[in-house]
């Protein structure tokens, strides 16, 4: 790579809109042969529908550098903080009571 590619920059603006952000405790992937899309969705208890709060659309080598990416902040999570608990394996569906009481009607 030349020395004036190196010294480039890319200046990125962050509105204070997308700052924010949007929390999402679901996402659901998938993909065609040109594409993947993640949809980020938002589930609340007692609720039911859920709504898909964002949708992004990758192509296929930039999913795989994303997936690379988060599996190395991951690692550097759990480094610093200790490993991340997950669930026992018995209920690997959509969280739909959020480990808290159910509801009666």
């Amino acid at each position: 790579m030349s020395e004036e590619k190196k010294g480039q920059q890319l200046n990125i603006e962050l509105t204070e809109e997308v700052a924010g952000g949007t929390y999402s405790n679901l996402a659901i992937i998938t993909h065609s042969q040109t594409e993947f899309v993640v949809d980020f969705v938002q589930i609340m208890p007692g609720t039911p529908k859920a709504k898909v709060r964002s949708r992004i659309i990758l192509a296929p080598q930039h999913a795989k550098r994303l997936m690379r990416a988060m599996a190395d902040n991951v690692a550097n999570f759990e480094q610093q903080h200790g490993e991340i608990e997950e669930p026992d394996g018995r209920d690997q569906g959509i969280p739909l009571s959020f480990g808290g009481p159910t509801t009666q009607a």
